[in-house]
């Protein structure tokens, strides 16, 4: 869902919050959040995300136990574009050099290596 662009920040939060977990009550979406809103905010907002399409719930008990819709991938993917796009207008190799001069990062010749073949695998395919 590419709609994600559109959510607040506070739903980004749970959407967030939901995807780490993979599924979680709204006691548990809320002790996630930092600063957090009440308890009834933060149902009234999954229920939002629900209305959107971006959570589903299913029921335990008495409990609702919500979960995103959009896999774990396909959020991963819309985040990294929002990253990339806000903070380094739209350039994938700025994004790319900023991870790379990162201090704590550290590559093995195993993962440079993996990404030298994605890099031509990109390159073979026109990306």
């Amino acid at each position: 869902m590419s709609t994600e662009a559109h959510l607040s920040r506070r739903e980004r939060q749970i959407m967030d919050a939901l995807h780490q977990r993979g599924h979680a009550t709204a006691a548990a979406v809320q002790a996630a959040l930092p600063e957090a809103p009440g308890y009834s905010a933060v149902r009234a907002l999954l229920r939002i995300l629900e209305d959107k399409g971006h959570v589903k719930h299913r029921c335990e008990g008495a409990r609702y136990v919500y979960l995103p819709r959009a896999k774990r991938e396909a959020a991963r993917r819309s985040a990294l574009r929002r990253v990339v796009s806000t903070f380094f207008q739209g350039s994938v190799p700025q994004a790319m050099a900023a991870l790379l001069e990162t201090a704590d990062t550290r590559l093995s010749d195993s993962e440079l290596r993996t990404l030298q073949a994605m890099i031509d695998q990109a390159r073979k395919e026109g990306r």
